[in-house]
């Protein structure tokens, strides 16, 4: 869909951070109108201490299910040596936080925890400042632990020490901090913060945010992408007691005193649509990228891959409350970007971003679906008529069709190996899905790997690993058919033609783990390779699956993931093994079917994701590197799911399946055929 058509189906509103010839990056911004904004060096803009010792800190990222509540939490306690019952994470609150461009990205642990880490430790030493002046003793006796500071006979908690005053040193950029090797807090598996509120059901989400003498919103979209309105009778449901119909050009929506009859009142709307016609569908879109594409490679002696278009499928669909008070603008919703989301609606109802006031409570996942801020645009829209709050909150069918989804690709590829197996040549072109792992971690003398862009039929953006899944699945895939041309064992070429130390070892430590020299072949059984590099850490995967009658099950996967130093090890299997369900769902059975602009399978009856009995026994290894930076560990574990099932489907059944998703219903289809050795 062109983004000209969705500002036109939501009646000039929502900003949409992909364009048409989008090579679908993180949609990613919200800089005050454009600028970015120099990171804060004022301590008191990171952390405060009460008068009762409780430390407050304040991060503009947000908390998604990713843990970074409890990671950044882990940072302070680290550095500034306080029990992480006395801390609390101020998260995602623009009239409380410094600004950040939002939670994507896998950033939050390389670039927020070392800033967070860094103000804990200036406040460490402005304690032992403030208790050296406090005592008159000498600055070297003061000893910061637990909580507490002493110096000889003296102790006092931090807040006696600091009397709840803001503390206003400047960070500096020397401060000491705590080396990996040494931690005490950090490096290891502290329990979940607010996770008992989570199992029992207290903890608010944006879902749940309900301010007294809240209305609530529906909006009536049209039948089909890009469709104008060209006649409206709103005469039923204005009739409906307590219910406000709002309409402004091609916006169209309803407010009432509880959702039964919001649902009501824009089921009684008749409108009238003028159509736009469809440009593709899900049956001809990979010709239709390359068709589209202004700088299409003369590719006729590669090998063709396709990825479908995919939803982010969030357990919590999009909400927001919205409140207006004096021309000034209060929301509450579930978003990656807060400041992002503040930018959209200072713009859109023109206002100075200081008198829009974006505040993020937890939201039910994100997986880089909830960048934008569509629903609280909604929100303030109906909430500015209404003159009350407004509470909207999306229903599946609404996130599954009017959400971005995870872009489409076709992608090309080639390659040349010698029959000793080192790779003499590797070209790669990728039609619409993106960059995001394009380059190829192993070492080749000759490469060419390419982005083409091109226009999209459907709203598409960021997705969990954004297109390295769709590149890895590919360059894995294909690394298998050049092994096989020269039958050659798949572990043993890809480290034949791997230099890079850290991907040799998580190579080597997911192939001891499952055994994959002592592995053995059985009939409608198949083993699969494959490992991946991004933002900063590697991964690969081994995985064993059983083909029955067509039918694909993943039996056991071992994932083994270096990120540099560990933050807290059992939330980062969490994490691992999470990519990898969620990577099976991208590998077997997700994809969004769409015809005549409209999506066909907007329903969880109709979208499969993965279940329960889809689940493998998953083993995870952890390569923690102390010596080495942490990074974001979001994103990279599930680049390497897809390729490892499709190698071990081939294994099972001699059939390379080159399109995700690759079940059910493509055995017995796919093409087999592989690359001659150079």
């Amino acid at each position: 869909m062109r983004r000209r058509d969705f500002f036109a189906v939501l009646g000039g509103g929502i900003v949409v951070l992909i364009a048409d010839d989008s090579d679908a990056q993180e949609t990613g911004g919200g800089q005050r109108r454009g600028q970015r904004e120099a990171t804060p060096q004022n301590l008191s803009a990171w952390l405060h201490i009460g008068e009762t010792g409780l430390v407050t800190v304040y991060t503009g990222k947000v908390e998604v299910g990713q843990n970074a509540r409890t990671s950044l939490t882990q940072a302070v306690a680290e550095e500034l040596r306080a029990p992480v019952a006395n801390i609390r994470m101020v998260m995602g609150d623009t009239d409380l936080t410094p600004f950040d461009m939002g939670t994507f990205g896998s950033q939050t642990t390389p670039q927020m925890w070392p800033v967070i880490r860094r103000a804990a430790a200036a406040a460490r030493e402005t304690l032992v400042d403030l208790a050296s002046q406090k005592w008159m003793v000498e600055r070297a006796s003061v000893q910061v632990a637990d909580g507490k500071v002493t110096a000889g006979s003296h102790t006092a908690g931090f807040g006696e020490i600091t009397n709840g005053q803001k503390l206003t040193k400047t960070i500096p950029t020397s401060v000491a901090l705590e080396p990996a090797a040494e931690w005490k807090v950090a490096g290891h598996s502290i329990p979940k913060v607010n996770g008992r509120e989570m199992v029992t059901g207290a903890h608010k989400y944006a879902y749940d945010v309900c301010p007294k003498g809240t209305l609530y919103g529906k909006v009536l979209y049209p039948p089909s992408f890009g469709a104008t309105l060209s006649s409206l009778d709103s005469s039923a449901a204005e009739a409906m007691p307590g219910v406000k119909v709002v309409h402004d050009g091609d916006f169209v929506g309803v407010t009432a005193p509880d959702p039964f009859t919001a649902e009501k009142a824009v089921a009684a709307l008749k409108a009238g649509w003028k159509p736009l016609a469809a440009e593709a569908s899900s049956q001809d879109v990979f010709a239709y990228f390359k068709k589209n594409s202004r700088d299409a490679a003369s590719t006729s002696n590669l090998t063709a891959y396709t990825v479908a278009y995919i939803a982010h499928v969030p357990l919590e669909p999009r909400a927001a409350v919205a409140q207006w008070s004096d021309n000034k603008l209060t929301v509450w919703t579930g978003t990656q970007r807060p400041f992002g989301v503040r930018s959209e609606l200072a713009g859109h109802f023109n206002l100075a971003e200081d008198d829009v006031h974006v505040f993020m409570p937890d939201t039910g996942s994100g997986y880089g679906g909830k960048h934008n801020g569509e629903a609280a645009y909604e929100a303030a829209r109906l909430a500015k008529a209404a003159g009350a709050p407004v509470k909207r909150n999306w229903t599946r069918e609404e996130e599954m069709t009017w959400a971005y989804f995870r872009p489409g690709g076709l992608i090309e590829v080639s390659g040349k190996v010698n029959p000793d197996g080192t790779l003499l040549e590797w070209e790669f072109h990728n039609y619409n899905s993106g960059p995001s792992g394009l380059q190829t971690p192993y070492d080749v003398p000759s490469k060419k790997e390419q982005v083409h862009q091109s226009k999209t039929p459907l709203r598409q953006g960021s997705y969990r690993g954004l297109a390295g899944t769709a590149n890895h699945f590919v360059r894995e895939s294909y690394m298998d058919e050049l092994a096989h041309s020269v039958q050659m064992d798949p572990l043993e070429f890809r480290l034949k033609n791997a230099k890079n130390e850290r991907l040799r070892n998580v190579l080597e430590a997911a192939a001891g783990k499952f055994g994959w020299k002592s592995r053995r072949k059985n009939p409608g059984r198949g083993f699969g390779i494959s490992a991946g590099f991004e933002k900063g850490s590697y991964v690969a995967n081994c995985c064993d699956v059983s083909v029955t009658a067509g039918a694909v099950k993943v039996v056991r996967v071992v994932a083994a993931f270096e990120c540099g130093a560990v933050v807290n090890p059992d939330h980062l299997r969490n994490q691992v093994e999470g990519a990898v369900a969620m990577g099976i769902g991208g590998a077997l059975f997700e994809h969004i079917d769409f015809a005549g602009n409209q999506i066909l399978n907007n329903r969880l009856s109709r979208y499969r994701v993965p279940r329960f009995a889809d689940m493998p026994s998953i083993e995870t290894v952890l390569l923690d590197r102390k010596d080495i930076p942490s990074a974001g560990a979001g994103e990279t574990p599930i680049m390497g799911i897809a390729g490892a099932i499709g190698n071990a489907i081939f294994d099972a059944t001699g059939q390379r399946i080159r399109s995700l998703p690759m079940a059910p219903g493509k055995l017995g289809d796919a093409s087999s055929s592989a690359p001659a050795a150079g």
